[in-house]
C-alpha cells in the first residue's frame, strides 16, 4: 500500500517504486507526475535525430561548436562523437 505524498504528487505508486530504486524525490516526483498525465509518455522514445555514427563530421562538427567545446578542430568523427555524448 503507497503512502499519500499530497496533491505535489500525482502517482504515489510509481513515486514510490522510483525511490526504493535509488531516485531522488525530484526525479520521483517528476516522473511519477508525467505518467500520470495522459498528455505525456515519460516511458516513450525521445527524437527521432539519428544516431551521431550516422551524421557527417562537418554536422557533428557544427553541434561540437554549438556546445562550445573545446578542441573541437582537431577532433576526428569519432572524437567528436565521444565528446558530444559525454556533454
Amino acid at each position: 500500500m503507497s503512502k499519500k505524498h499530497g496533491p505535489t504528487i500525482k502517482d504515489d505508486d510509481t513515486y514510490d517504486a522510483l525511490r526504493e530504486e535509488g531516485a531522488s524525490k525530484e526525479k520521483a516526483a517528476r516522473i511519477a507526475n508525467a505518467q500520470a498525465s495522459e498528455d505525456q509518455s515519460p516511458a516513450k522514445k525521445g527524437g527521432q535525430a539519428a544516431p551521431y555514427e550516422e551524421w557527417t563530421r562537418d554536422a557533428l562538427y557544427e553541434r561540437a561548436q554549438e556546445l562550445d567545446i573545446e578542441g573541437r578542430s582537431d577532433m576526428t568523427k569519432d572524437e567528436l562523437i565521444a565528446a558530444l555524448r559525454n556533454m
